[in-house]
């Protein structure tokens, strides 16, 4: 597998079901902030988001947030969430992704990485053995270097969106194919 390729992809966290995540073999979830629970520099969680996190805990999921802010952005959504996190992570550097797994207490196969960027989230996570899933970002950033890396993003995303395993209902059919 590309360094560059997530094992699943879906629009939103809130897609993302405990029958995926079984199907997976995974029982924690490393979560990003912006672009995948709020727009970038938002303090307002997505729709449905909050209720999603508790969910995915009474199915018995570890949940961290894990990102490259500082204190000041991440704190707040941890506290919307009730869920411990982890900053300035410096993803795509395997060494978040290590000190999130001692957290959560569990070994990288049993976790998975959630994000909207495939040269953070995505690299980091095959960088460190992890699974990922890869979030369609629900609004474009505007600094130069979120424009480039989005730019660069886009022929990977067509062919990741070309492999796209179905999503599993809300049931909890496994819904990947083979």
């Amino acid at each position: 597998m590309s360094l560059l390729h997530p094992t699943v992809s879906v629009p939103r966290v809130t897609d993302i079901t405990p029958g995926l995540l079984h199907a997976m073999k995974v029982r924690a979830i490393l979560l990003d902030v912006d672009n995948t629970l709020a727009t970038h520099g938002s303090h307002e969680p997505f729709p449905g988001s909050i209720e999603w996190s508790h969910e995915m805990r009474k199915a018995g999921f570890r949940i961290l947030i894990v990102s490259n802010n500082y204190p000041d952005r991440v704190a707040p959504f941890a506290e919307k969430y009730a869920l411990p996190f982890l900053c300035r992570a410096y993803k795509p550097l395997p060494s978040g992704y290590r000190r999130a797994l001692r957290k959560l207490g569990v070994r990288r196969k049993e976790a998975v990485v959630v994000g909207d960027q495939i040269f953070t989230d995505i690299l980091g996570a095959n960088a460190a053995g992890m699974k990922s899933i890869l979030l369609e970002p629900e609004q474009e950033e505007d600094s130069l270097s979120f424009r480039i890396r989005r730019r660069l993003e886009k022929p990977l995303r067509r062919r990741i969106g070309k492999k796209r395993p179905c999503v599993p209902s809300r049931s909890g059919s496994s819904g990947i194919s083979k």
